[in-house]
């Protein structure tokens, strides 16, 4: 048994992955989910069974509901769940995070160790605890049963980032012990910017509405439900993303193309026939439901900041406020206010050099 511990939260389909995966590796490993009764199969078989591209039972050294009793003892703490839920995680882990330990978001989407460790601040929590965030989940996965998992893929190279961005590599030499797909980014700017989610999930879902509806969701997702016209919108969200991120001087930011050869091993012109030549994607298939993560957590956690971040800039987000927008009608609802925006950032009013001294350094010059 190897001596670091780990803690994931969340036992969705990336938390039994990563904590299957984990525990086969020789780690120490406690899993927590809020609601017990999802975990009781998984406490039954004291692991989670894993097929896939790698396969075995993977065994737990805990299982539970109370989080104070699967981190307490953990040097790194995995959150996997929806970016929604990180505030409220941070509320949960706020009273119990103690000096030296380590939290990585899996991923962050935009912005979520900012909020993460701002709930934290507001919580009365201001222990030498490392919040950091990847940049992607590393796995394509899928929950197969109560305690069963597929692992598509592992993807080859994720970035990891802390704030402040002089803490990476502390947080580094602790993961590439379990994971050497871990790989530095230069702050939590360029995990943020380099959120590929946010470009393929909410207008793959939002513009396969309709298949998904009545099909109730029988077609792969990323194979079936990027077409031609699919794909040309995917590439009008991904150049507003980038060319925000190079207007916040974040030169590291990735193409979606280049990020899916980077992830993948996939080479080729264009998104259309990047999505189609990737392996990993065959076999995934789209949501059940129209109200999904891919829009109930992308839109408000990912679209959302990076709309926000572009009037900062004054760079144009047409591609991304028509997807916002769409989203706020079919939902009822305004993302906008109830999403990551600036002021639930600590970001209102702040100046461009303020905005990076805080991604960065983890404070505002003044």
């Amino acid at each position: 048994m190897k001596n670091l511990k780990f803690a994931v939260i969340g036992a969705g389909h990336g938390g039994k992955a990563m904590a299957a995966h984990l525990a086969l590796k020789g780690f120490s490993v406690s899993l927590f989910n809020r609601t017990y009764s999802k975990i009781l199969p998984i406490v039954k078989m004291k692991g989670i069974e894993i097929e896939g591209e790698i396969s075995g039972l993977g065994k737990l050294k805990l299982a539970s509901d109370n989080i104070e009793e699967v981190i307490k003892d953990a040097n790194i703490i995995m959150v996997v769940v929806p970016a929604f839920a990180h505030g409220a995680i941070a509320e949960r882990c706020a009273p119990y995070l103690k000096d030296g330990q380590v939290i990585v978001l899996n991923p962050g989407r935009t912005a979520g160790a900012l909020e993460f460790l701002n709930v934290l601040h507001e919580r009365g929590n201001f222990n030498d605890v490392i919040v950091a965030e990847a940049q992607t989940f590393i796995y394509a996965s899928r929950g197969m049963g109560p305690a069963s998992v597929k692992i598509f893929r592992i993807k080859q190279a994720i970035p990891v980032a802390a704030i402040p961005a002089t803490k990476t590599d502390k947080v580094l030499d602790l993961l590439n012990e379990a994971y050497t797909e871990f790989i530095s980014a230069t702050s939590v700017i360029e995990t943020s910017f380099n959120n590929i989610g946010a470009v393929f999930h909410p207008a793959i879902s939002i513009l396969n509405a309709s298949r998904i509806e009545s099909t109730l969701g029988n077609f792969q997702f990323y194979i079936e439900g990027v077409t031609q016209a699919v794909a040309k919108i995917l590439e009008a969200v991904d150049r507003e993303r980038v060319e925000i991120a190079h207007e916040l001087k974040c030169k590291n930011v990735l193409s979606a193309m280049d990020w899916l050869t980077m992830a993948y091993n996939v080479v080729e012109d264009n998104l259309f026939d990047g999505i189609h030549s990737n392996p990993g994607y065959a076999g995934i298939m789209a949501p059940q439901t129209i109200n999904n993560r891919y829009i109930t957590e992308d839109v408000p956690m990912s679209l959302v900041p990076i709309s926000e971040f572009g009037r900062v800039v004054d760079v144009s987000t047409k591609a991304i406020d028509s997807l916002i927008n769409l989203a706020d009608i079919i939902f009822k609802t305004d993302f906008r206010k109830c999403g990551r925006n600036l002021k639930r950032l600590g970001l209102e009013n702040l100046s461009l050099d303020q905005i990076r001294d805080i991604f960065i350094e983890g404070k505002a010059r003044s």
